[in-house]
């Protein structure tokens, strides 16, 4: 039983690719049939080819006639395979059926791939929900509850356990944690979430516990809105689409209108017979039939789309590749797109009594026992350093770390947090960890407690006869005792070095680092001639600009929400037009969809990201991207060259049979010859 359901579920999800395919078997069958003399069996054949290739098309052009009053071509291509056909049954010419039903099957394959480009918004939606929880756990009546997400009121309290998604919008009013809303908002770092602050559904919630707040109706959500966004963005027309579709209408119009005066005038201005008439009109619908205006297109689509994916770079769209050679301003996504998206150490500095491996050793002994991202990346970066993991650590959310090390207090955080136990920070330090900042990285300082070796101080010889109260502690001296007849002991205490001193080590400079390739992947995109380039994210404007100015990048826009990245895409399209968009995550998915292409990194992207882009790098090299514009470039020659050339056939074809120099099946060869040379012609994109 499951065989067939996966059968029924293939031919459901192929429908289209299915009938072109039988339509095809049909075909080439009726033809061997033909060829070997069987005419019975080829007007058995035939006809069932027609039907099934040509259903879809002959609906859609029969709605297009009778709802909005328009022809268009697929009318025409049904009119003019129809119009073979029956001639062919009247003279006997029994392969200009053929001839008719080749027609259907080209059409019958350009609907399959179309069909293939109008699933991706379903898919893309269907991944955008995945990623928002069905259910949450609330606190109701002193009790835990798990109801689903819909049901949920302003005002519930939400129970989100570490490791848990975020379920809906709210505000934390009890607990600390870190969450990464790397998918969301772009931000590189995981962001720390304490009391009032507010979170989004579909954020991955880190080592704490939080008890939310709903203070808004679930489908307000920041991750609704961005469903929305991407299904509006992916439904509007472009407006090239639009022209192409204005001009297959209007051409098809055209060809009917003159098929039909061809076929009435002549004989009634005693030109032609009516034979000769319905002949010529005939033979006018199938020259003019733009089957090799349509061969100009999509072979070379398809053959630009293989020469692609042999360089890693999958175009979803054929329309796409065309498109692309045409972008003036391309956006940037800067978390996982222009950098690895990946903390690491790019930094360490000690001070004039400690070495590198020193601070290392002394801050992975500590932040071995965290859970924070930064912590992660200084163990990391701590391999080929022999350290041994603290032990009584104390950790303070948002401010840093504490714990003992061979007897000894190290601690590292923020300079703040250091303060509490240094007095005075390194002055040298404080200006190199404040240029590190501005340039967009996080700065830990390393500090650690060591025994002094000083004086404990000198016995003072005092005058005897001296009152000095009992038991008074002085500066400098543990204690003074006297009676006025012994004398003032210890009244002097001159330590060299305290018995407990906190001491700097140095500090760590951590950040998300920038591609190897992004700087040279900009600057041969303005050699090839692009307008502008644009970085979004959603991190802050040093770290932002700090990134731009390393790799060139001409405009930067920080702190961003989803919406805003495709408030500003929409901004750059007025100015530019023709604009791409590079993404990974989930949070550039609308701008993604909205561009006039859009580009996700196939490895680092998420599902989201790469069901909604049109162009994916597969192995997330930068470099390709002026790979797939130079494709594109050549793509769209070909294709002006192949439309040239099908014109230029289609007209003279016109032309002969007006003047009666050609026969149906001069016409009809004439018609394919047209086509099978932009085919060819198309097919020059599989070599690189």
């Amino acid at each position: 039983m499951l065989y067939p359901e996966r059968l029924h579920q293939l031919t459901k999800e192929h429908a289209d690719a299915v009938a072109a395919l039988v339509c095809g078997l049909f075909l080439f069958c009726g033809w061997f049939a033909l060829h070997l003399g069987f005419l019975g069996w080829a007007l058995l054949l035939l006809p069932i080819a027609y039907v099934i290739g040509g259903y879809e098309s002959a609906r859609e052009g029969l709605t297009t006639l009778i709802e909005e009053k328009e022809l268009d071509v697929d009318l025409l291509m049904i009119v003019a395979a129809l119009g073979a056909a029956g001639l062919g049954l009247w003279r006997r010419e029994y392969y200009l059926i053929i001839d008719g039903a080749i027609l259907i099957l080209i059409f019958a394959i350009s609907g399959a791939l179309e069909g293939y480009a109008m699933q991706r918004t379903e898919r893309s939606i269907r991944s955008l929900m995945s990623l928002t929880q069905d259910t949450a756990r609330v606190v109701r009546w002193e009790k835990e509850e798990v109801i689903p997400v819909k049901q949920l009121q302003v005002g519930d309290e939400i129970i989100v356990k570490p490791g848990e998604l975020i379920p809906t919008d709210a505000v934390i009013v009890e607990g600390y944690s870190t969450l990464n809303q790397a998918a969301i908002t772009g931000e590189s770092l995981p962001v720390e979430k304490t009391v009032g602050d507010e979170v989004f559904a579909g954020t991955l919630n880190g080592y704490g516990a939080l008890k939310l707040k709903l203070h808004q109706q679930p489908e307000s959500s920041l991750i609704q809105r961005v469903i929305r966004l991407v299904q509006q963005a992916q439904t509007e027309t472009p407006p090239s689409q639009q022209f192409i579709e204005r001009f297959e209408r209007g051409y098809a119009l055209v060809i009917v209108v003159a098929g039909v005066l061809l076929l009435v005038l002549p004989p009634l201005l005693g030109n032609w017979d009516w034979e000769t008439a319905i002949y010529r009109a005939l033979t006018f619908l199938v020259v003019a039939s733009p089957c090799a205006l349509m061969a100009a297109i999509m072979p070379t689509l398809l053959s630009g789309i293989a020469n692609g994916a042999k360089q890693g770079i999958l175009f979803k769209n054929g329309a796409q590749l065309e498109m692309i050679g045409k972008v003036r301003a391309i956006a940037f996504d800067k978390t996982g797109t222009l950098t690895t998206g990946l903390l690491e150490v790019c930094e360490v500095i000690p001070t004039s009594e400690y070495t590198k491996d020193d601070v290392l050793k002394a801050a992975a002994s500590v932040e071995s026992r965290s859970e924070h991202p930064l912590g992660q990346a200084i163990v990391k970066a701590a391999t080929n350093v022999d350290w041994q993991a603290a032990i009584e650590v104390q950790a303070f959310p948002g401010q840093g770390i504490v714990g003992i090390v061979n007897n000894q207090e190290v601690i590292a955080g923020k300079d703040d947090f250091v303060k509490k136990y240094v007095t005075d920070l390194p002055k040298n330090l404080i200006e190199i960890a404040t240029n590190l900042e501005l340039q967009g990285k996080t700065v830990v300082w390393i500090a650690q407690k060591r025994w002094g070796d000083g004086e404990i101080g000198r016995w003072g010889d005092g005058e005897l006869g001296a009152p000095t109260p009992l038991g008074e502690w002085g500066l400098g001296a543990m204690e003074r005792w006297g009676d006025g007849e012994i004398g003032r002991l210890g009244e002097r205490f001159h330590p060299t070095i305290p018995l407990q001193q906190y001491q700097v080590l140095g500090i760590i400079a951590i950040a998300d680092t920038v591609r190897s390739q992004a700087a040279e992947t900009i600057s041969g995109l303005k050699k090839l001639g692009i307008e502008q380039i644009v970085m979004l994210t959603g991190d802050n404007q040093k770290t932002a600009e700090s990134v731009a100015r390393e790799l060139g990048v001409d405009r930067v826009y920080a702190e961003l929400l989803p919406e805003d990245k495709l408030h500003v895409i929409r901004r750059l399209q007025q100015e530019y037009k023709t604009v791409a968009m590079i993404g990974d995550g989930i949070n550039d998915a609308p701008a993604l969809a909205q561009a006039s292409v859009g580009i996700a990194m196939g490895t680092a992207g998420s599902d989201v990201a790469l069901e909604t882009a049109d162009i994916v790098l597969m192995a997330d090299r930068l470099e390709k991207i002026a790979a797939a514009i130079l494709l594109g470039k050549r793509t769209q020659a070909i294709v002006k060259q192949n439309i040239t050339i099908a014109l230029g056939f289609i007209i003279l074809l016109l032309i002969a049979n007006f003047l009666g120099g050609i026969n149906l099946p001069i016409g009809v060869v004439g018609h394919e010859g047209s086509t099978v040379l932009v085919t060819l012609s198309g097919l020059r994109l599989l070599k690189n």
